[in-house]
């Protein structure tokens, strides 16, 4: 799986203490719902939103359910 994480992205997982490890799992094991343009996958507290781009995973934003 090769993630694409946007700078937006990646300053939500910088601020929340994500990985990408946990953002892959999320995708991987997660309840997805559609989205206008991707996917939005939740898994434990993380909701993460993302394109697929081919192989490569676009992640667009993460987020900490509360």
């Amino acid at each position: 799986m090769i993630l694409v994480v946007t700078r937006h992205a990646q300053e939500k997982m910088d601020l929340n203490g994500i990985t990408e490890e946990q953002v892959k799992l999320a995708i991987q094991r997660g309840a997805k719902t559609p989205q206008t343009e991707g996917l939005v996958a939740v898994y434990t507290y993380i909701r993460v939103a993302y394109k697929i781009c081919g192989e490569k995973y676009i992640i667009k934003t993460v987020m900490i359910d509360r």
